[in-house]
């Protein structure tokens, strides 16, 4: 018996960590409003300094069941903030600059995955290349991030019942100190913007146990955003858009949202989203003044419905300046 419960927790541990594999990093339905938390290059691409908050509740109701919280902030990095000339000593002329090339940001998150957590900060750099004006007078960007990033991975025993004195279990290094890196690229016109990054480089490793042949690599996973707009009319526009994600595991983890908004003014906007073999999502949002509030619910199509009540995402930002520091093209959504 007590080999046969030594197996047992072998065999929850494996499962445990295959599911936490399986969905190594956090999801989001709301991919377009804050493109950062996914792709490093997107720091300073609206041109605001934009400060961003996402709590995602997976499968509600459901004990263990994923959850997220991620803070972010990121701008584009002027050259410097105001240049002042003198014509003569009583006479001060303040102009503006023109923008850096420079974009910087950074975010914090908290996943969680059952008795799976991660928690840690990203610190992101970015620089924008600006290209030749389109035929429509509005400039193009393309841009290039690398981000840092730096979590604990742990295990939370608490609540975790298990009958069996297990030396392999007690010995376990319940938490683990992970620096990797992710890289992005983003190309950006007043019209559409495809994006593709990857996490995890330097691939960190992962010890289940205390021992080196229990030593497993975290995935890297690869992400591909794009999106073209559409003007209607004066005041409505039409963006669909999409997201393909990847992992080392190739077919077996990839996963598709294809999406379509409907924006009225700028102010207010609505959606639905597909993601492949899981959901379907509704999406609304408005703004007010320099605040944006989004709110997204996923339906989900598989079986695990019957014991949860959807999947619940809030995101509200808050941009600051007035107008886009001289990037008045770009949509700021």
């Amino acid at each position: 018996m007590k080999y046969s419960g030594r197996i047992l927790h072998t065999v929850v541990l494996s499962f445990i960590f295959g599911a936490a594999m399986a969905q190594q990093v956090p999801i989001y339905s709301q991919y377009v409003m804050n493109g950062f938390l996914l792709n490093p290059s997107f720091a300073g691409r609206d041109g605001f300094t934009s400060v961003n908050l996402t709590v995602r509740q997976q499968w509600v109701g459901l004990a263990g069941a994923p959850s997220t919280f991620a803070a972010s902030i990121q701008t584009r990095v002027l050259k410097t903030s105001y240049i002042l000339k003198s014509s003569t000593v009583r006479k001060k002329i303040i102009r503006p600059t023109k923008g850096g090339r420079v974009g910087a940001g950074g975010y914090v998150f908290n996943d969680r995955n059952g008795i799976m957590k991660r928690t840690g900060f990203q610190a992101a750099y970015a620089y924008h290349i600006p290209m030749k004006q389109a035929l429509d007078g509005y400039p193009r960007d393309l841009a290039f991030g690398l981000g840092l990033t730096c979590y604990q991975y742990a295990i939370d025993t608490e609540g975790f019942l298990y009958k069996y004195d297990d030396p392999y279990l007690n010995t376990y290094d319940r938490a683990m100190f992970i620096p990797d890196f992710n890289f992005g690229v983003n190309f950006t016109t007043s019209k559409f913007f495809v994006g593709f990054s990857m996490t995890n480089l330097t691939r960190g490793a992962l010890s289940i146990g205390n021992q080196n042949d229990d030593r497993t690599e975290e995935l890297g996973h690869y992400f591909l955003t794009g999106g073209v707009k559409f003007n209607l009319t004066r005041d409505w526009v039409f963006e669909p858009a999409g997201f393909i994600k990847a992992s080392d595991l190739l077919l077996s983890s990839f996963q598709a949202d294809i999406s379509a908004r409907m924006y009225y003014k700028g102010d207010y906007w609505a959606g639905v989203s597909y993601r492949t073999g899981d959901a379907v999502i509704g999406m609304i949002g408005f703004r007010y003044d320099k605040f944006f509030f989004a709110y997204a619910v996923d339906f989900t199509l598989t079986d695990i419905r019957q014991e949860s009540f959807g999947t619940h995402e809030v995101s509200i930002a808050l941009k600051f300046g007035s107008s886009a520091r001289r990037f008045r093209w770009i949509n700021v959504f």
